[in-house]
């Protein structure tokens, strides 16, 4: 019977990590649809940035409650998971708390699981109650209805059942091994399951308390597989690419704005004296290359690390709550930019999934059918939401790619900004004087 269970346990893994391993493959080939930068300079920079913010966690306690809510999560998810070793070695090889001969050592590391898994539950509990009871404003804004509000809370169920599956099955245990059950050596410290769930179960049979053990067990582990597989679907995503998203982060200064390698080729040519302004250019009239595009209006044209910066997204929303467009009433919400692009990049992958590797044109882009133009030029480019992020997300450099599309593409700029640049291009300066003018207020 023991072999079975074994080898169902070994099934079971290898179908979860299977399937996981699928999603990874379709997220990285998603992901590269987007135009190649190269962002493998400054390693040592990189580095340092990955361990401050991400691993760090120093942008999330800038709001100190949610701060330290999130550090507890975060510390107690993974620490706790240190136990899925043992869990997967058992389950492999049929044995029962395989690093039980270690000791004290392991008395102190069961003890600290069990700390941390209460702190968790706490900590969950008090997220829920930030997102359904307390009802904080940047929870409640348009674009987290529907499945992002079911998703932040579906995640929530989630951690604290597999705290309590892991306290339950360490109450079981602990009852067992005083009863002097069979496998059930003594080992393992319990100060919150012998306190929390011990009491509940303290009378029951030995049969009756080994089939709770191996079924908080069983679930236990299996819950694990499902969470691992739930979090491509998920904003709860960013558990994975946090770390990736802030190494390949933009190191420039917040302000400095990328210059399209065209556009500064046509400038360089237009300044060139002796440039012929009429001569054909014989590499777009030869090439096979398709013409650049200026800008982007689909995820397609986005970079691969915008693209990366759509999957990161935790949806928290401290982006659009420090957005001073979003604050006056306009339209924009930095948070929606990120999330239109993922879902977008989602459509996109799903249609190449259907056509058998390819892209069949849907009709459908991300500029016009998820983002509208009215979005994009609410925003007055002042970089908070890039400032806010707590894992290097830059929902600006999305707005300006678009922004560039309108104007350059489709010539779709705001009445004000086209007679700007067309005061520009005609008189030099941004207003509707002569350029013979310009000095006139020198002789007032």
């Amino acid at each position: 019977m023991q072999y079975i269970l074994n080898v169902i346990f070994a099934i079971l893994l290898l179908v979860g990590i299977g399937y996981f391993a699928s999603n990874v493959r379709k997220l990285i080939r998603n992901i590269k649809l987007g135009i190649n930068v190269d962002r493998s300079d400054n390693k040592s920079l990189r580095f340092k940035h990955m361990a401050k913010i991400a691993l760090g966690q120093t942008k999330m306690v800038r709001r100190p409650i949610a701060g330290f809510l999130h550090i507890i999560v975060y510390i107690g998810f993974i620490i706790i998971n240190i136990e899925v070793l043992e869990i997967i070695i058992d389950g492999l090889f049929g044995t029962h708390r395989i690093f039980a001969p270690l000791g004290s050592i392991y008395n102190y590391l069961i003890g600290s699981f069990e700390i941390l898994a209460f702190l968790v539950i706490i900590a969950i509990v008090a997220f829920w109650l930030r997102r359904n009871a307390i009802k904080i404003k940047r929870f409640l804004s348009a674009e987290m209805k529907g499945w992002p509000k079911s998703d932040g809370n579906i995640i929530l169920y989630f951690e604290i059942v597999l705290m309590f599956l892991f306290l339950t099955m360490n109450a079981a245990d602990y009852q067992l091994q005083l009863l002097g059950a069979n496998h059930y050596v003594k080992a393992g410290a319990f100060p919150i399951s012998s306190w929390l769930i011990l009491p509940f179960i303290d009378n029951l049979s030995e049969t009756t308390l080994i089939i709770i053990e191996r079924g908080a067990w069983w679930l236990h582990i299996i819950g694990i597989l499902i969470f691992l597989n739930y979090l491509y679907f998920s904003k709860h995503l960013h558990i994975l690419l946090a770390f990736p998203n802030t190494y390949f982060a933009n190191l420039k200064p917040t302000g400095a704005l990328n210059n399209l390698e065209a556009v500064t080729k046509e400038v360089k040519l237009m300044m060139d004296p002796e440039a012929d302004p009429f001569a054909t250019p014989v590499d777009d009239a030869e090439s096979n290359e398709t013409p650049v595009k200026f800008g982007a209006s689909d995820v397609q044209d986005l970079n691969w690390v915008q693209l990366l910066n759509a999957y990161t997204c935790t949806e928290c929303g401290r982006c659009t709550s420090a957005c001073p467009a979003n604050l006056t009433g306009k339209k924009l919400s930095p948070r929606k930019i990120m999330m239109d692009t993922r879902d977008r990049l989602e459509e996109v992958g799903k249609n190449i999934d259907a056509n058998k590797g390819e892209f069949k044109e849907d009709g459908k882009q991300l500029l016009g059918d998820y983002i509208t133009p009215e979005e994009l030029w609410a925003c007055t480019t002042c970089n908070a939401c890039v400032e806010e992020c707590p894992v290097s997300i830059s929902p600006l450099s999305i707005i300006i790619d678009m922004r560039r599309y309108l104007v350059m593409e489709q010539s779709a700029a705001p009445t004000e900004l086209n007679n700007m640049m067309s005061n520009i291009e005609n008189n030099g300066a941004p207003w509707p004087y002569n350029q013979m003018d310009r000095l006139n207020w020198k002789d007032e």
